[in-house]
């Protein structure tokens, strides 16, 4: 295939998945049930970090975790009692419990009161043309305040040698406006075109059958690979591909 054959080839996927019917089998629905642009960022965050595993399971479990906020997630962080707190110690996700659902809320309210939010975190601290300083530094804000050794696990540090999936996944839903109806681009002081793919099993299979990635394990070094070579297919929006290589991979069995 040609590269001009390949680009041909993903743009008719991201197409084909990249609209509103993606979003009925997809954990993007969560941040979509809401308005306020604080509940939509917190709805997602927390959305994302649940975001492995079966995806009929993540939805229903992130579903309850908004239940479980009264379905008001900025309000419950910013104003929660340690006592609104207990109703999350029965929560389970895999290996994220009902204590990290806890931590999180309280490094969340941490990030709010202390660092001016999420979208804040991330557009300070850009270094280069990719986002990777910002994850790093966004888990280090998140857990200076007392927390449970066993929760930093849940955030993950590209500057460690991570792929950080699910929240590279998370920028693509707060940062992409294309007006498809999927991600939602409610942050604007982000470009696009500083993007990682979310990198995980399917996405990287299908990479390396189309010749976009050679890297045999999915960590950093694999993503800073597909990165580039995504990023010549579409300098400005790189990661829109990531719908043609999910979809490929999960729907289509490519």
């Amino acid at each position: 295939m040609t590269d001009y054959e390949l680009k041909s080839f993903l743009d008719e996927k991201v197409a084909l998945y990249n609209n509103t019917d993606f979003i009925e089998s997809d954990p993007v629905q969560i941040p979509h049930l809401f308005t306020q642009k604080e509940d939509i960022e917190i709805a997602g965050f927390l959305s994302a970090t649940i975001s492995w595993g079966n995806r009929k399971m993540i939805i229903k479990n992130a579903h309850k975790m908004m239940d479980l906020m009264g379905n008001a997630p900025y309000d419950f962080v910013m104003s929660h009692q340690e006592t609104d707190l207990d109703r999350l110690e029965n929560f389970v996700h895999r290996t994220f419990n009902g204590q990290d659902f806890i931590g999180f809320i309280k490094g969340l309210q941490h990030i709010y009161q202390n660092h001016g939010g999420l979208e804040t975190v991330f557009s300070q601290n850009i270094k280069g043309d990719d986002l990777q300083n910002s994850i790093h530094q966004l888990k280090k804000h998140f857990f200076e305040i007392q927390h449970l050794n066993r929760t930093q696990k849940h955030i993950s540090d590209p500057l460690k040698g991570s792929a950080a999936k699910r929240i590279n996944m998370y920028l693509r839903w707060m940062c992409r406006q294309d007006n498809k109806g999927v991600d939602l681009g409610i942050w604007k002081s982000i470009s696009p075109a500083l993007l990682s793919c979310p990198l995980d099993v399917h996405s990287g299979n299908v990479a390396r059958k189309l010749g976009l990635l050679q890297r045999k394990q999915n960590d950093g070094k694999a993503l800073t690979e597909l990165d580039l070579n995504l990023r010549k297919l579409d300098p400005t929006d790189p990661v829109k591909y990531d719908f043609a290589l999910f979809g490929l991979g999960v729907f289509e069995g490519f």
